[in-house]
This record gives structure tokens, C-alpha cells and sequence, in this order.
């Protein structure tokens, strides 16, 4: 009876299973609306949506109603702002030009994985929210605080947290890469960064990053290049062709860059390339 039972649950499982996508994507849809609509229908949504939603209803072998396994809307809505949060993080902040900039500043010293990868995301990372943290003040007096305590309704409190980011971002903007995505969709002047819309601005913003990372990367390297490029002709002058230059250059490299205090020079470089004022 328990084998039988078993395999009527799989059955079940699987039958179920065909129709989870359809439910996650109908619930996505359904809690991205509700933030769209009035404060006080979003709160009343969210306090009838406690009980979740039906997904699973699990039979019992005499045909009788079983279990019911439900997911709320609370917790889908979280886990899918959870998978969009990298993307933000990574387009929208100085998270991209810091995280180039070492990355390339570690393959310049020629210290193969050190520092490893997790400790320059964690560098990467606490910049970031120095460097973000007016903005970030600025959008939680503006938008976030005023939407908790119930004085401002979703839509509005969405619209100005915007508002405040696209601030950043123009101010932080190449206006070359502005206006060559203003010109593909046909748009040349705006009133004010605010009228700049995000589909114009992110990627403008994006390469802007990029553009301004790889050149900080090479005046980076081009010290280092120097002392390669030295050891090598002395390396090849006494007839040590077998002995690698890398090998022999990493220490002069490491010297250098302790002497000049190079981690605080590169660090107060970055900070200091961004316009940082909320």
C-alpha cells in the first residue's frame, strides 16, 4: 500500500510539475502589477495573498483530498526581485569600473590569483557602497522612507526612487555615449536628466564604465610594462634567456607598488573619478 501510494504521489508530481512555469510566470506578472496599483490595494492584496497560492494538491490513495502545498506571493515576489538584484548591482552602480580596474591591475603585478577573486569582489563591493552611499541616502529620505510610512503610494514612491538613480547616472556619463544612444532612437536634447529615459541611459552608462576602466587599467599597467621591459633587457644582456623575465620582475613590481602606497593611490583614484554628491 505505501509503494502504491508512492508512486500515485510521483504521478501527481509530475503531472503538477508541467504546470509550475505557468504559475511562476502568472505570479511574477500578478506581483509586479500589484505595486503598480494604489497603497492601500497593494496592502490589502498582500494580506489576502498570506494564505499563498495553491500549487500542489497531493491525493490520498482512497481518493479523498490530501495535502496542499501553497507558495506565497510575498516569497515569489522577493526571490524574484533577488534575481534581478545582481543585474542592478551591476549595471547601475560603480561596481563595474572598480572591479575592471583591479582585475586588471592584478594581471599588470603578475601576481597570478592574488589577490583571488573573492577578495577584489569584496573590495569591489565595499567601494561600491561608499561610493553610492549619498545616493542611496538620498533615495531612502526621497522614496523608501516616505513609502513605508504610508505617505507616499507605490507609483510615485517608484517614479522618484528612479529619479534620483538617473541623477547618478547622468552625472557619471560620458555625453558622447548619451547622446549616440539618444541618436538611435532619434532623440537629441532632454530637459533634465530626470527626462532621460532608463532604455537611453543604461546603456550609455554601461559603456561609459567601460570606456573609462580600461582607460584607467592602462595607465596602470604602463609602469609595470616598464619594469618587465627592463628586467628582460638585463635578463637577455647577461644571457639568462632561460630564466623568466615574470618571474624575476614580480618582486622589483611588488616593491614599487608597496613604496608608492599603491592600493591607497588606486583606491582614492577610483573614489575620486565619480561625481558622488546626492
Amino acid at each position: 500500500m505505501k509503494v502504491k501510494l508512492g508512486f500515485k504521489i510521483m504521478g501527481k508530481l509530475l503531472k503538477h510539475s508541467l504546470r509550475l512555469k505557468n504559475v511562476f510566470f502568472l505570479s511574477c506578472l500578478f506581483s509586479l502589477s500589484v505595486l503598480s496599483f494604489d497603497n492601500a490595494f497593494a496592502q490589502s492584496a498582500l494580506e489576502t495573498s498570506l494564505s499563498g497560492l495553491p500549487v500542489l494538491n497531493v491525493m490520498n490513495s482512497d481518493g479523498e483530498a490530501g495535502t496542499t502545498y501553497s507558495l506565497s506571493l510575498q516569497i515569489l515576489a522577493l526571490m524574484t526581485a533577488l534575481t534581478v538584484l545582481p543585474s542592478l548591482v551591476l549595471g547601475m552602480t560603480s561596481f563595474t569600473r572598480v572591479i575592471i580596474v583591479l582585475s586588471i591591475l592584478r594581471q599588470a603585478m603578475g601576481t597570478q590569483q592574488t589577490p583571488p577573486n573573492q577578495v577584489l569582489i569584496a573590495i569591489a563591493l565595499f567601494l561600491t557602497f561608499f561610493i553610492m552611499a549619498p545616493t542611496f541616502e538620498t533615495l531612502y529620505d526621497d522614496a523608501i522612507s516616505p513609502y513605508l510610512d504610508g505617505e507616499m503610494t507605490a507609483d510615485v514612491a517608484l517614479s522618484d526612487g528612479t529619479n534620483v538613480m538617473k541623477r547618478f547616472l547622468v552625472q557619471n556619463t560620458r555625453i558622447t555615449d548619451l547622446n549616440m544612444f539618444s541618436d538611435m532612437v532619434g532623440i537629441s536634447n532632454y530637459d533634465s536628466p530626470e527626462a532621460v529615459p532608463l532604455s537611453v541611459l543604461l546603456p550609455a552608462f554601461i559603456t561609459s564604465e567601460l570606456k573609462t576602466a580600461f582607460q584607467i587599467g592602462f595607465l596602470l599597467f604602463l609602469p609595470f610594462l616598464v619594469i618587465d621591459m627592463v628586467i628582460a633587457s638585463i635578463l637577455m644582456s647577461l644571457g639568462m634567456m632561460m630564466l623568466s623575465p615574470m618571474l624575476v620582475a614580480m618582486p622589483f613590481k611588488l616593491l614599487l607598488f608597496v613604496l608608492v602606497d599603491g592600493w591607497s593611490m588606486t583606491v582614492g583614484s577610483l573614489v575620486a573619478t565619480y561625481s558622488i554628491g546626492g
